[in-house]
């Protein structure tokens, strides 16, 4: 979380903002050891909200540089004008 959040430069107020969850709860999260905790709802608005913001979690055996889990920004699609 703490690497997505720099990606896009937020902080953890913003990010709390941007999912529609209690500060304290973002902080709970991030303080998780190894693998996000929450219930389900939460982790969803989590994931929805970093991934409306440019973010790309990358999964277990998900092709990476590193062939683990991650964060990238996603590539910017070009917008055609005519």
């Amino acid at each position: 979380m703490r690497a997505a959040r720099a990606l896009i430069g937020i902080d953890q107020r913003k990010l709390a903002e941007l999912c529609g969850l209690s500060l304290p709860t973002i902080q709970r999260m991030e303080a998780s050891d190894g693998v996000v905790r929450g219930n389900v709802d939460s982790l969803m608005k989590l994931v929805t909200a970093l991934e409306a913001a440019g973010i790309e979690l990358i999964g277990d055996n998900v092709p990476s540089t590193t062939g683990g889990r991650g964060v990238r920004l996603r590539p910017v699609p070009s917008t055609a004008t005519g």
